[in-house]
């Protein structure tokens, strides 16, 4: 349903599935990465982004056992780039 674009789009960078982060060369001059992260910690579990999609609510209710496996798989994603991100803001 595109009149609830807005509030998926901000269901995706609250779950941390589309983190929001910018590169500001000048943060360097600070002793800091330029890589800055906006996005907060996990505010919304995954599955409150994932089935708003059709794609994924078909997937749940055709093949619930897969769909099971394959959130697990995505939220170990989710997790495993958000501490890739930590380490490259901490400079490591």
């Amino acid at each position: 349903d595109m009149r609830k674009g807005m509030r998926q789009q901000k269901l995706a960078v609250d779950c941390v599935y589309w983190p929001l982060i910018r590169f500001v060369p000048r943060r360097t001059e600070a002793g800091l990465p330029p890589l800055q992260i906006d996005s907060k910690r996990t505010k919304v579990p995954l599955e409150d982004y994932i089935y708003n999609e059709a794609r994924y609510r078909v997937l749940s209710i055709s093949r619930p056992k897969e769909a099971k496996r394959l959130l697990a798989l995505a939220k170990e994603d989710v997790e495993r780039r958000w501490q890739i991100l930590q380490e490259a803001n901490r400079g490591a």
